[in-house]
């Protein structure tokens, strides 16, 4: 929309309206030395305080004296509950653990505006209690069922009426997609990108930012949080509509992505790949269930976190929270800890001239199908130094092992504040060089940006991480 007239040119398509704010790297409206010093205003005036306390002092949650699940009062927000596993992916072939239960669906939206013919979107500075860094920057809303629906007692979410009431023709993104399928059992939450044409109030917690801004934003450890990041990979970026719209693309590796993004050429065509997929769902096999949490094996509850015999994967711990600009200034809840740095990274290779990432069909307990796609490489390093070599992941030592000169993306990033306390994984994007034979195995194959971005556009195809390195990607040149 242009302000100035309120008339959109309609010849120009949606995938150019925002290839074009994802080439404004700055912008009138909220210019980058603005941002910046607004950032470090909030990131002030929002400090919180994180305490871990024992779980007796968890108040309104408690363990049920029958199944020994942790739950709130209400009966609503979330469930620590027990699962068991039996699956034939991976070295173990069944096991159980603790898994945050959560079946509500929340909202995810970005909102977005026309300034001057350029597309900006409305980010949020928020605070979350596992955030290691207290501020992070958010969608316009952010907000759970139970949060959405004042279960806590304390103030509306704003912006909130431009997403449930959202007429059809505003509307440029709205799909489910799933959360950590190792941490959530079935976790969904709808992403929601709504154009709207009118001015609204922009509070102090608030900023209007290009696309452009933001792609350059992920490139700082901790800054954009998981919730922008996957909002973000459903933006239709990709596709013949770009047209000339990045036709400044000036070397190699540029040229690549942006072929990648409009579709020119692929390794497989998409009926391959969706045969593909839904052989590695029907190959594979995964039983759950959910059971008590007190009947989770070699798993062991003290008086401050439940937590794995052998010290690994991660612990269930209690906090209390007192919090500035929240709808409720202070609550106590459980997060979940993980143990060490975890690692998303795409494998990438020219083919053809056209940039492809190499992506695995992956199993995990809490996903609502029995695959979807993720990295190339998904774990927590640490997990496997002593592991012998056919027990760690295919590819994870290509990743370890990269020379800097091959690496093309690489920021530490937070993954999901309300649920989980200080998990950062380290995002990179690896091109090794034309002699490192990387090889496609019956559940990983050859991907192009756009292929990615069609299947974006439905649910439970890409994983959550596999979001995060396409959002990354996209401003990676």
């Amino acid at each position: 929309m242009n302000t100035a007239t309120g008339v959109r040119d309609l010849r120009v398509s949606l995938a150019e309206r925002i290839a074009r704010s994802a080439m404004a790297l700055d912008s009138p409206v909220t210019p980058n030395d603005e941002f910046h010093d607004w950032w470090a205003g909030r990131a002030a005036a929002l400090r919180q305080q994180v305490t871990r306390i024992p779980f007796a002092e968890l108040g309104q949650w408690s363990f049920d004296p029958a199944t020994g699940n942790l739950g709130h009062v209400s009966g609503r927000y979330f469930l620590i509950e027990g699962l068991h596993v039996r699956s034939d992916y991976g070295p173990v072939p069944q096991w159980s653990q603790p898994i945050i239960h959560q079946p509500e669906i929340g909202i995810l939206g970005i909102l977005v505006r026309e300034f001057d013919g350029v597309l900006h979107c409305l980010m949020q500075a928020k605070t979350e209690p596992g955030n290691c860094n207290d501020l992070q920057l958010s969608p316009t809303v952010q907000a759970t069922r139970s949060n959405y629906t004042q279960v806590h007692g304390g103030r509306a979410v704003p912006y909130l009426r431009h997403f449930r009431e959202a007429r059809p023709e505003q509307i440029i993104a709205d799909v489910l997609q799933s959360e950590q399928g190792s941490w959530f059992f079935r976790k969904r939450n709808r992403n929601m990108i709504v154009e709207i044409d009118e001015d609204v109030p922009v509070g102090e917690d608030f900023r209007w930012v290009t696309i452009g801004q933001l792609h350059r934003l992920l490139n700082v450890d901790n800054l954009v949080n998981m919730d922008s990041r996957t909002v973000l990979s459903c933006l239709p970026l990709s596709g013949p509509g770009l047209g000339g719209a990045f036709s400044h693309a000036d070397d190699d590796w540029a040229v690549a992505t942006v072929r990648s993004l409009t579709g020119e050429r692929s390794l497989h065509s998409t009926g391959e790949i969706m045969s593909w997929i839904t052989d590695c769902q029907s190959r594979h096999e995964v039983v759950t269930r959910l059971v008590p949490l007190n009947q989770v094996e070699r798993w062991h509850r003290e008086d401050d976190a439940i937590s794995h015999e052998e010290g690994r994967y991660f612990s269930v711990i209690a906090v209390d929270v007192e919090a500035r600009g929240r709808e409720i200034a202070s609550w106590r809840q459980p997060l979940l800890e993980p143990h060490g740095l975890g690692l998303a990274a795409f494998l990438a290779r020219r083919i053809d001239d056209v940039l492809h990432v190499l992506v695995n069909a992956r199993v995990e307990p809490g996903y609502l199908d029995v695959v979807e796609l993720a990295p190339t490489v998904q774990c927590t390093p640490d997990s496997y130094r002593h592991r012998p070599p056919h027990e760690r992941p295919a590819h994870l030592d290509t990743v370890l092992n990269a020379p800097r000169e091959s690496i093309r993306y690489d920021t530490v990033l937070s993954e999901e504040g309300g649920r989980f306390y200080r998990a950062e994984s380290r995002y990179v994007v690896v091109e090794p060089a034309d002699d490192v034979e990387i090889e496609e195995t019956p559940d990983h194959r050859w991907m192009t940006l756009d292929q990615l971005a069609d299947l974006l556009r439905h649910s439970h195809y890409v994983n959550v991480q596999a979001r995060t390195l396409v959002t990354g990607l996209r401003g990676a040149w």
